[in-house]
């Protein structure tokens, strides 16, 4: 029974040391000016990868317009290098040069 109890405890303790793990890191994906890049082919990205209404992506547009950088979203690496990929290929098949990155939030 004696075995049973610190079964329980190491368990208790495991749960205690997973409570102290940091979450995973979380990434900022930002849009980058340029002056090549149309704004309304802008917007349909910030519509289409990133789930924006046509306000919020105009919104976010500007920002880029106006500030040199927009922020897209904030997610975990895998998702966020994700996101980086699709809208940089996208991009390149419209023959636009958007740069699209990601950063440690």
């Amino acid at each position: 029974m004696g075995t049973l109890q610190e079964n329980s405890q190491d368990g208790v303790l495991l749960e205690k040391e997973r409570s102290k793990l940091k979450p995973p890191p979380l990434f900022k994906v930002l849009l980058l000016n340029d002056d090549f890049t149309p704004m309304d082919f802008v917007i349909v990205v910030l519509q289409k990868f990133f789930a924006m209404n046509r306000e919020q992506a105009t919104r976010i547009m500007l920002k880029v317009h106006k500030e040199g950088r927009g922020l897209c979203g904030v997610y975990p690496r895998d998702i966020a290098a994700s996101k980086v990929e699709q809208v940089v290929a996208f991009a390149r098949q419209n023959q636009h040069p958007l740069a699209c990155v990601m950063e440690e939030n």
